[in-house]
């Protein structure tokens, strides 16, 4: 089942609850920014795109540029490459908005349903779910590179060892006997 068919299954189950997992899905990464796209927010809070748009555009001071952009047409083909689907805004041609986290919260105060404030409150969630399970990974990948440094430490210690052990086992060099008698020279002292 697709994401689209999911939500549109959802709102006629229960109009208020949307899954952090499905949330999580629509979150995109462009430009360094976690945003979600104005076609998947207008769909999970029920109302069409144009309306949502019109909504953000008569509150147009609420959205400065670090909160809504618009993407470039290079985005827009990218992205639409990635995702993969016949249905990707359906008959829109207008190029998405991208909404960051603070973007998002402030579609709450625009669009003022009771759909709207329990959307944006699972969003609201996703989000930071999200930075959770990223803060996870840079702390597991610290702890990971910090194991590497000190198992190459410990390599080079434990070669060092492996090396004193291998010298150990080896059979101590006895000197070669001569061959030959011993001979006593004139002052003495012996030849060989």
């Amino acid at each position: 089942m697709s994401n689209d068919s999911e939500i549109k299954k959802l709102h006629k189950q229960s109009p208020a609850v949307v899954p952090v997992e499905l949330i999580e899905k629509k979150i995109y990464l462009i430009r360094g920014h976690k945003v979600m796209l104005s076609a998947d927010l207008a769909k999970l809070y029920g109302v069409e795109v144009r309306v949502l748009v019109q909504a953000v555009k008569r509150n147009i001071e609420r959205f400065p540029e670090d909160f809504m952009f618009q993407l470039s047409q290079e985005e827009y083909e990218n992205l639409k490459s990635q995702i993969v689907t016949s249905s990707w805004g359906g008959a829109r041609r207008a190029r998405p908005y991208a909404f960051t986290e603070q973007g998002v919260a402030m579609l709450s105060s625009v669009l003022r349903s009771e759909r709207a404030i329990q959307v944006n409150i699972a969003i609201m969630r996703a989000f930071v779910r999200l930075r959770q399970i990223f803060s996870t990974h840079k702390e597991l990948a610290y702890k990971l590179a910090e194991l590497e440094r000190k198992i190459e430490k410990h390599d080079e210690e434990i070669k060092a060892i492996f090396e004193a052990i291998r010298r150990l086992m080896m059979a101590p060099k006895k000197p070669k006997r001569k061959i030959g008698f011993k001979v006593k020279n004139k002052e003495g002292g012996s030849e060989e």
